[in-house]
């Protein structure tokens, strides 16, 4: 019998990783935008939101769009060639790597993520213009340092030149007690003037009190997961302290230099997240 190698030993940590029993917030995510990287935990789980929520697929197509809007404003108006994406989540179309190499194909990319997933789908991640770079980080939001000190950081971004943190529909799982106005500043904090951040943030400020009413009673008995903190306006604006804010500021993700008429986009109850992107004085 030959003797398991490296990649056998990573291969089975990997595996060890899969739950299959328990829903992730990555899968669903890919759920709900029509993917098929998920379990059927994770379309249950999803179900089980909808019926409470009806909008959800919806508020996850609209936070799609503002990524890419946001990393397209990034490379094409700021000027932006580096992005460090935490929280990727599972690949999807117009990833960031995709969106800003269009424009600019000496873009480089950092993706962290900490589902095994997203770790098993990397190669598709790590596609890239032959100008530029991609690369893929196995780490957690909530452990800024050890995102800082990666060798994959470091041989992929240069924190001398400016650096667009994306945090996109992310900061909304960590709780209070994770301390994510702390996270948030301390990679902020790590990148250099002229740096940008780019943000989105679950709200229940635009969904109807009936609803909400009913999604406590649904967390409550435990027939929908508590995953997701979801923060008010004010709240979401303390990640940006210090920061100047891109026009126009902090708004639903639907109205943030949004591409189409107002008349065609969802009602703001059925989007309910804020998106904003942010200047390092």
């Amino acid at each position: 019998m030959g003797s398991a190698t490296p990649q056998d030993d990573h291969t089975a940590r990997l595996s060890d990783r899969f739950d299959t029993s328990v829903p992730h917030p990555a899968r669903r995510y890919n759920y709900w935008l029509g993917g098929k990287d998920n379990f059927a935990v994770d379309r249950q789980s999803g179900d089980q939101i909808a019926a409470v929520y009806p909008a959800i697929r919806t508020l996850a197509r609209e936070n799609r769009a503002f990524l890419q809007r946001a990393v397209r404003y990034l490379a094409a108006e700021a000027g932006i060639r580096q992005f460090l994406d935490i929280g990727t989540g599972i690949p999807s179309a117009d990833n960031t790597h995709e969106v800003a190499q269009a424009v600019a194909p000496e873009s480089r990319v950092l993706y962290v993520d900490n589902d095994p997933m997203v770790l098993v789908h990397a190669r598709a991640l790590l596609t890239s213009s032959p100008t530029g770079a991609t690369a893929y980080l196995d780490a957690d939001l909530r452990d800024p340092d050890r995102i800082l000190a990666a060798d994959e950081l470091r041989r992929t971004l240069d924190l001398s030149r400016p650096v667009a943190l994306v945090l996109v529909a992310v900061a909304h799982f960590l709780t209070d007690a994770e301390r994510p106005y702390d996270v948030v500043a301390r990679l902020v904090e790590a990148l250099p003037s002229g740096s940008y951040l780019a943000l989105s943030h679950v709200t229940v400020d635009f969904i109807p009190a009936e609803i909400v009413a009913r999604m406590n009673v649904e967390l409550a008995a435990g027939r929908i997961e508590q995953d997701a903190v979801p923060r008010s306006r004010a709240e979401i604006a303390r990640f940006f302290a210090g920061l100047d804010l891109v026009e126009p500021g902090i708004v639903p993700v639907t109205r943030w230099r949004a591409e189409v008429p107002e008349s065609e986009r969802p009602p703001l109850a059925e989007a309910s997240i804020y998106g904003a992107v942010a200047r390092k004085p």
